[in-house]
């Protein structure tokens, strides 16, 4: 399995959002932009909290397993692997949300003197893009956490000490 490289992250952000701002200006100019359900911002918070509560409990678990403390629970390899890919699927999923969320709410910033109903709506949706790269950024951590030690004894790895 490849690692999630925080550029893809950046990259489809910046796509997502550039579309939701030029959607959410046609939408504007044909009818009324439909509002940021305020559940957005918790739920993404909610993803982030788990996710760095099982980047903490595998982080504690492989390095009790690694210096061979008495009585530690191991980490069987297929839930590592498991919680590697919701962590992953989680950081791209949060990717094109924030994107999403963030041109809207630089699309409702634009409209915070003409309507002052959309203040709520931008702050929600600011409050939306801050947790989606809380996902991201703890996804990348379980990541790195899951990530297995190279093997200094594989011929097929370059040596880098040289």
């Amino acid at each position: 399995m490849k690692a999630l490289r925080p550029l893809v992250l950046a990259v489809i952000t910046l796509i997502a959002g550039l579309l939701s701002w030029a959607g959410a200006r046609l939408w504007n100019s044909v009818g009324s932009l439909p509002g940021v359900p305020a559940a957005a911002p918790i739920v993404l918070a909610v993803i982030a909290v788990v996710l760095t509560a099982t980047a903490i409990s595998l982080r504690g678990r492989l390095r009790a397993q690694r210096d061979r403390v008495p009585g530690a629970k191991g980490v069987d390899p297929l839930s590592a692997a498991r919680a590697v890919v919701l962590g992953q699927a989680s950081a791209l999923v949060a990717a094109l949300v924030t994107g999403v969320y963030g041109g809207m709410g630089v699309f409702l910033i634009s409209l915070w003197d003409t309507s002052p109903a959309r203040k709520g709506q931008s702050l929600t949706a600011l409050f939306a893009v801050v947790a989606g790269i809380a996902v991201m950024a703890a996804a990348l951590w379980l990541q790195q956490v899951c990530k297995l030690p190279e093997d200094p004894d594989d011929p097929s790895v370059p040596d880098r000490t040289r």
